[in-house]
């Protein structure tokens, strides 16, 4: 088999959380008497940096610094984030994986704390030799924490796999000179993502094939 270690996002990749994104952002909007979004407005829009996310929403930053909507949006969302579940076959693919000798490491933009929290929950921190997530809650530095992963990861760059759900993840995977498969279930629409030269797959049957076959 070709990749030896996998590196995955973390919301919308292994995590089903888009509903509880979308639920907590229209808390913002309708405090605002903006117009709300559905799962389907939301992934035609959602990007990094966050903060042309919220500009795509309407949100005015001269109005209102991003530091206030941007922390408004986190307390929300973790006040539920325990509630979602993970994707269908992820455990099972992990597990298999491993099983086959393939090593796993986390890369996400969520806070380090929150993660470490949920591995456990969700009882998968067997399953990785890394988690690494970020320090403050607005999304910066994924690439930045990717290069001191991959430093830590003993295997030659064209064996890493970076699975991830959005347009920055395959942008991220470029930065680090890795290949990327994206999953079109999480935050992200197919189109857009078919946009990038990922590899793109509906669902963890599909993207397991990929890695055995790869």
């Amino acid at each position: 088999m070709r990749f030896k270690h996998i590196i995955w996002d973390w919301n919308g990749t292994l995590l089903d959380d888009r509903w509880l994104t979308v639920e907590s952002m229209n808390l913002l909007l309708d405090r605002r008497k903006m117009k709300r979004i559905t799962e389907k407005s939301y992934r035609d829009v959602f990007r990094f940096p966050v903060k042309d996310y919220y500009v795509k929403l309407g949100f005015d930053f001269k109005k209102e610094p991003f530091s206030i909507s941007g922390t408004e949006f986190i307390v929300e969302y973790n006040k539920r984030a325990h509630e979602p579940k993970l994707h269908g076959g992820v455990s099972e693919s992990l597990k298999t994986l491993k099983e086959k000798g393939i090593r796993h490491s986390i890369l996400s933009a969520s806070k380090q704390d929150i993660l470490n929290t949920l591995m456990v929950e969700y009882g998968l921190s067997e399953l990785f030799d890394h988690v690494i997530g970020q320090n403050n809650h607005y999304a910066h530095g994924k690439t930045e924490a990717g290069k001191e992963l991959i430093s830590m990861i003993d295997e030659d760059q064209n064996q890493i796999l970076f699975v991830g759900d959005t347009i920055h993840d395959y942008e991220v995977a470029s930065a680090l000179n890795i290949d990327c498969a994206l999953l079109t279930c999480g935050h992200t629409s197919t189109n857009r993502l078919k946009e990038t030269s990922a590899h793109c797959f509906s669902g963890f049957q599909d993207l397991m094939q990929f890695i055995n076959e790869g």
